[in-house]
This record gives C-alpha cells, structure tokens and sequence, in this order.
C-alpha cells in the first residue's frame, strides 16, 4: 500500500514505527500513536520480516481507524542488518508530513501524547518538541506498560520549557531524537540514523538535532514516551565488543557539524559520551567478563578521541569519574596478567563512580569547577528537579 491510498485528512504528523520480529506487540504501539485529534500517519516497517506477519498482529488497529483522522500503512525493507538504523532511516524517507516521529516497536506514547506535541509546537513554533520520558514497567503480555520510574533526562534549567539551550539546559544526555520533529529541519540537517550500526545508532541524530535546530521546546508536563519493558529481544540491551558499544562515539566526534561547535558545546558533548557510553561500557563488563588486550584499547581508544575532541573536559568530573578516566587513558598492558589486573582495576573504579553521594562522586579535583554546570552537584540536583517540576 502506498501513501496515497489511504485517505482521510492530510496527516500532521508522520509517526515511524520499526519493527524486526513477529513477536514484538506493534499493534500496541501503534494503538498509543493514534488516541488524539491530530491526524497522524503510522508507518510500519517490516525489517527483513514478512509483511503478513505483521499484518496479522495489527489487523484490529487498522480496521479501528476507518474513518477517522488517522490512517497507517506498512512498507517492507531489507538489508539484513540487525540495527534499527535502515528501518528507521527508511521510514523517515518515506515521510511526507510536516513533522515526523520515531516510536519503537515495543514501546508506546501516554493518551494524548502527540497532541500535546503539536499544541507546544505550535505555541513556541518548535522545530523539535521533547517529550518526557519514562520506563514502563512489565505487565500482562501485550498489555501497555505499568507507571515506571522516570528517566531525568534532559537535565535542563528549572521550569525551562522553551527555546532550550544544548548546553545551558544540557540537551545532549537525552540521546535518543524522540517526540515531535519538523521534517524540514531533520532534512536541512542531514541527519539520518548511523547505518549499520547495533547500538548507538541514533547518537549522531540526536546530538546533531539539539545542537542544529533553531527552537526546541520541552514538554515536561505532557504525556509520556513510556520505554518498553518486554522485548527480550531488543537489540539496544545486547553486551557487544567494546568497539561495536564505542563505535557511536567515533561517529559523533569526527561529524564536521559537530567537530566546528564552540567549545562549550564541545565539552558538554564530550562530558555526556564519556558518563553514558565510554563508562558504560567498563559497567557492562563489571560481571563474569574475561578482559582482554583489545577490550582495553578499544576503551583507550574512546578515551583518547574524546580528549582530542574537547581539550579540557574532564575538569567538570567528579574524583571517581576522572580516576576512572585516566585508568582508561593509560597505555594498554602488554602480559595476559596484566590486562586481568587492569580489567579488574577497572571495575572497581566503575562501582566506586556509581557510589553515587559519597565525596568522590559529589567533589571535583579542582575546586574552582565544582559548581560547575556539568560538575556533579548541579547535575544532580538538576536531574531531581527534571522529574519534579
């Protein structure tokens, strides 16, 4: 089926969902994307998967649609990949309302979700409207996911929910280009998922979307983008070699729309790849993990780009973060002892940094940057009153 069989109003927004497994709950998914007024367009792609499979499974939430202001339409991509980067960059080529959205397969938008976007976008005339963000926490089998915690990213100023700033409002720790984005500026932008990659593929995305787009607004009391709890599955959650988790990181550094950002937004992007992905990937391995030469080089290596990337960064680090750090940044042993000793080593650092409250995870080394706006404690007090106000 093509778009333009489908009927109905022209849609307001287009609404991307990929999917690469008969078993994940897309009907659920696509019922949460179509409870409002606006009309919305889904677009489901069948990734290297039968499309009567998934025909099947959404039946119901087609037939419910008749009439209505909403419409959906499933298109079928290959490329044998095991990344949600060509389905997803696929799906937004099909695109053709003015703004677009991505929703994962196994994840589902609060009633009302996409209204509340649009009403925000068009009271602050937004390139990209972000959404709050919360884990749903595991129910019945297909059933929407229970109330879970929520995620306290963008850690942004108190009450700030429009023209936010990537580096007054920290935009970047909100790695995923979820909620409401002008197709226009998506396309202006060039930002297109990191093809082939497994995880990560969407860092570029987003940090090139917070950094690039003219007005982002928050909406911080609307409806949520509730994460999923029941894909076993999902592809995100898989330990991989180091180089694959870190693979994202090289990407982002070496984008010239990136690389020419003033320095403050350098070392803001800096500072967030170094918390959520270089030192998540020694947490990963901080069981039953056999270490070895190239599991540390690969560390190294991210360790190494970052520093060329934005000279001085780590200063905003609390104690635990920047020994952890310079552990990383130290030449790799040569003997198979010595990579087990210094994997080990490696570990505690990573439980030491998660100690989160005790003095080296709260204190800089030096005292002038501790009250800095990415030093731990304006963060964390930031991120407690992102889930409050």
């Amino acid at each position: 089926m093509s778009p333009g069989t489908l009927g109905g109003e022209q849609p307001v927004v287009d609404v991307v969902v990929a999917v690469h497994s008969e078993l994940r709950p897309v009907e659920r998914a696509v019922a949460s994307a179509v409870t409002g007024t606006v009309p919305v367009r889904v677009t489901v792609v069948c990734h290297d998967l039968e499309p009567g499979l998934v025909e099947e499974r959404v039946r119901d939430v087609r037939r419910s649609l008749d009439g209505g202001p909403h419409s959906m339409w499933l298109v079928c991509f290959s490329d044998g990949v095991r990344s949600p980067a060509g389905p997803f960059n696929h799906g937004l080529d099909c695109a053709q309302a003015p703004f677009v959205a991505l929703l994962g397969s196994d994840d589902v938008l609060e009633p009302g979700a996409i209204d509340s976007w649009v009403r925000l976008q068009r009271q602050t005339g937004a390139d990209v409207v972000v959404p709050r963000l919360r884990h749903g926490a595991l129910g019945a089998p297909g059933a929407p996911p229970g109330p879970g915690p929520a995620v306290p990213t963008p850690p942004a100023r108190p009450l700030r929910s429009r023209r936010l700033d990537l580096v007054r409002d920290r935009l970047a720790y909100r790695s995923a280009p979820l909620g409401l984005l002008r197709r226009e500026t998506v396309e202006r932008l060039g930002l297109t998922m990191a093809s082939g990659m497994t995880v990560g593929e969407d860092t570029w995305f987003g940090l090139g979307l917070w950094s690039g787009a003219d007005v982002v607004a928050y909406d911080r009391r609307g409806p949520a983008y509730v994460i999923g709890a029941d894909a076993a599955d999902r592809v995100t959650f898989a330990t991989k070699p180091v180089a694959v988790e870190l693979a994202c990181v090289h990407d982002a550094v070496a984008r010239p729309a990136l690389a020419d950002l003033p320095r403050a937004a350098r070392r803001a992007v800096a500072t967030k790849l170094t918390r959520i992905n270089l030192f998540a990937a020694v947490h990963n391995r901080s069981e039953d993990h056999t270490w070895t030469a190239r599991d540390l080089a690969s560390l190294r290596a991210g360790a190494v780009a970052l520093a060329g990337f934005a000279p001085g960064y780590e200063r905003v680090l609390s104690v635990a973060e920047r020994d952890l750090l310079d552990a990383l940044r130290a030449p790799a042993p040569a003997g198979e002892g010595d990579v087990a000793r210094r994997g080990a080593e490696l570990v505690r650092l990573s439980a030491r940094r998660r100690r989160h409250g005790t003095l080296a995870t709260l204190r800089t080394r030096d005292l002038r940057a501790l009250l800095a706006r990415e030093a731990p404690l304006r963060l964390m007090t930031a991120s407690v009153l992102t889930t409050r106000l």
